[in-house]
């Protein structure tokens, strides 16, 4: 299993990164916590959940030891998988989602795209023991960048998500009206999943 990978970065989206190992590169999939806390360039050392099943070999990888660590306790809760506890960590920072689960806040969980009453119930209840010791992952802000390459960034972080494209168009749309051109891939992106 691969625990970290440290190399330079390649290619960075809102839904992926490339690192670079000896000649190799690897395709990571990203939440957007660890999207906003990565350099656009430059060595990087990324935490790597490796996930292997019947037609797939999945990298997840996470800027802090702490995000990975969540996201391994959520993957473990029956109905969630991967990519929904991928979803889970870019709407909420483990800081966020522990306060959520500590205060037995539903609603709070719930306004995650995909996630339901049940699963949020789910998630507290086993969760609540666990994520004692969960601190807040580095976080920095995405500084802006050009209308159109924000909206196709959005775009492919949300596809990437599982959004259908249409639907994904039309929230950062709505997002881009609300908040204006200055807002962040991190913040367009966030004002989608919730408002799904």
């Amino acid at each position: 299993m691969i625990g970290y990978l440290k190399g330079e970065l390649a290619r960075k989206t809102g839904g992926y990164i490339w690192v670079e190992v000896n000649g190799v590169g690897y395709e990571v999939r990203i939440s957007l916590q660890t999207f906003s806390a990565l350099p656009d360039e430059g060595e990087v050392t990324i935490y790597i959940y490796q996930h292997i099943r019947e037609d797939a070999n999945l990298l997840f990888g996470f800027f802090s030891e702490q995000e990975k660590e969540t996201f391994v306790h959520l993957i473990s809760i029956s109905g969630v998988g991967p990519n929904t506890a991928l979803v889970i960590l870019s709407s909420l920072s483990p800081q966020e989602l522990n306060n959520a689960i500590s205060q037995g806040d539903v609603s709070r969980i719930k306004s995650v795209k995909g996630i339901g009453a049940k699963t949020a119930e789910r998630i507290i209840l086993e969760l609540r023991d666990k994520l004692g010791s969960i601190g807040d992952s580095p976080n920095e802000n995405i500084p802006s960048i050009l209308n159109n390459t924000l909206r196709d960034e959005a775009l492919s972080a949300l596809i990437t998500l599982g959004f259908a494209k249409s639907t994904a168009q039309k929230g950062i749309h709505q997002a881009l009206l609300e908040m204006g051109p200055e807002a962040s891939l991190e913040e367009v992106i966030k004002w989608v999943l919730k408002s799904s």
